[in-house]
């Protein structure tokens, strides 16, 4: 789970966590695929701990050698 801290002037109700009122200066556990939601508003979150990759990155596969 990624961390955001409400950085706005006062509380929000997030419906994501369950209805929870989240106050000013508050650290709460986000959803990693919801964690963009968040930090894409600057003025009301700011990232505490981004997203574990939990997910591989992956290229292109080689092309196996064989005997032609």
């Amino acid at each position: 789970m990624a961390r955001v801290r409400l950085i706005g002037p006062e509380a929000v109700t997030v419906p994501e966590l369950g209805g929870r009122e989240v106050q000013p200066d508050e650290v709460v556990e986000v959803p990693d695929e919801r964690f963009e939601g968040y930090v894409c508003q600057p003025r009301t979150w700011e990232a505490v701990e981004e997203p574990k990759t939990s997910a591989k990155k992956t290229t292109a596969a080689k092309p196996q050698k064989g005997d032609d």
